[in-house]
């Protein structure tokens, strides 16, 4: 909700901006390039990787995830108590303080007779254990497949936490090199203005060459603000998925050129044994296998159980504290044969049946969606390979192109227009090249999340070495 009201508050002001812009044009130069100088701050700049460990260190949902692991790992520890001696003492102090009395017939004479001791005391430890119990060992089973499980989902929240890290990062990277390509439309245009200005105040230059001028700077202006609106979110956006103060002031390093190396070539189909990773099969292969525990520990339910017992106890009565005690001891075994409970047992089997069934149905579906989106993010990044392949020799032609107007204008063998034409196709190329890396590394982080790779940490990367 803050996050929402700041965004809101800078989308406003961007609004603002640009208004005042449209009646205050020199005064809003003045601010503009005030704004501009929040990139030439002092800002802590981190990597990829300083964002991800910062993160997995930050977020709390890798906290919950964690912290539910140590939960399930007691309640299995739990578990298996059950499987030692249980062992009490115990201790009882009884006051009588009015004694029964009886009443006999005696030779015609009644006589009255209290009944019982003032002072009445006992003592003593018991221990019970089960013996057998086959039920109770298919628990432990299932304690342990919650541990399991466990472990599963926190490292399915770790890997998808690194995933949205990388494409947070990826796109702050994509908003910052926007920005600078329209910065450079903008500088041009001013360039180009403060030129044609010259020119037609000593009559060098057309109404029209000015007045064209002009409007370029104004329409490079609003681009220049909405890009550098687009590098605050994206900024703001990593800093909430990294899990820190949204006022922190932050930078990222580097720039998508330093992944070109990886969009080399066409990306391969991947057959369904690289799921075998993939975290939310293994969540529902790990119920399926508690299904099945939980059916046999249900079944066990018709097995006899035995269970051992021992106490052993002091006494003492009397009607005043000096008392004697008297100890004694007992050993039992106790059995327990199930009979008949309504069948109650036999339709929990079969819930659990259907419940495994459905559960089953669900992973099939599961696979087949998991190579359906494969394929699609193979799909794109194959289509950005080409498309990166085509717009870096675009970008090459549109360069040259853009310097030879440039120099013709200057010599006065080129219009304005034909200038404008050339700068366009630059900006597209170079824009278009940027995106093509863009979405080839975000579609890159989603496969890597498919097949649950995990990020490997320079302490764990260490630890296997």
């Amino acid at each position: 909700m803050q996050l929402t009201k700041k965004l809101s508050i800078v989308q406003n002001k961007i609004k603002f901006k640009f208004y005042k812009m449209l009646r205050f044009k020199y005064l809003l130069l003045a601010v503009f390039f005030c704004s501009c100088s929040i990139f030439a701050h002092a800002q802590e700049k981190i990597t990829l990787d300083e964002a991800i460990e910062i993160a997995l260190s930050e977020s709390n949902t890798v906290k919950i995830a964690d912290m539910t692991i140590e939960k399930t790992g007691y309640a299995k520890k739990g578990a298996y108590s059950a499987l030692y001696p249980n062992v009490s003492v115990s201790g009882n102090y009884q006051r009588t303080l009015k004694k029964q009395v009886m009443v006999m017939e005696m030779g015609g004479n009644s006589m009255s007779i209290e009944v019982g001791t003032s002072n009445n005391v006992s003592a003593g430890v018991t221990a019970a254990m089960p013996l057998v119990n086959a039920q109770l060992w298919q628990s432990l089973k299932l304690s342990a497949l919650d541990v399991e499980l466990a472990i599963e989902q926190a490292r399915s929240s770790k890997i998808s936490l690194v995933s949205q890290v990388k494409q947070s990062f990826y796109a702050v990277l994509l908003a910052k090199e926007a920005y600078n390509v329209y910065k450079e439309v903008y500088d041009n245009a001013q360039k180009n203005f403060e030129d044609v200005e010259k020119k037609y105040k000593v009559g060098k230059a057309s109404e029209f060459d000015y007045l064209r001028a002009k409007v370029n700077v104004n329409n490079a202006e609003p681009e220049v603000f909405s890009a550098e609106n687009a590098v605050v979110l994206a900024i703001w956006q990593l800093k909430a998925i990294m899990g820190i103060d949204l006022n922190t002031e932050l930078d990222v390093e580097g720039a998508l050129s330093d992944y070109v190396s990886e969009v080399v070539a066409v990306v391969q189909e991947t057959d369904s044994t690289s799921f075998e990773n993939n975290t939310n099969l293994l969540q529902l292969r790990l119920q399926d296998e508690m299904l099945t525990n939980t059916i046999k520990m249900t079944k066990f339910q018709y097995i006899p159980t035995l269970s051992a017992s021992f106490a052993y106890n002091y006494n003492a009565m009397g009607n005043t504290f000096d008392m004697s005690w008297n100890p004694y001891s007992v050993v039992a075994l106790s059995l327990n044969v199930p009979i008949f409970s309504g069948f109650s047992k036999r339709n929990s089997i079969r819930e659990y049946q259907k419940t495994q069934d459905i559960l089953r149905l669900s992973i099939e579906d599961t696979e087949r969606n998991l190579n359906i989106a494969m394929g699609n993010y193979i799909d794109k990044m194959n289509t950005s390979v080409k498309r990166y392949t085509a717009a870096e020799s675009t970008l090459e032609m549109a360069q040259k192109s853009y310097n030879i107007s440039e120099k013709m204008y200057e010599l006065g063998k080129a219009t304005l227009v034909e200038l404008n034409d050339a700068q366009l196709a630059l900006t597209q190329a170079q824009l278009t090249m940027s995106q093509a890396i863009y979405q080839y590394m975000t579609n890159k982080a989603a496969i890597d999340e498919l097949m649950g790779v995990e990020y490997i940490t320079e302490e764990n990367n260490s630890d296997k070495q």
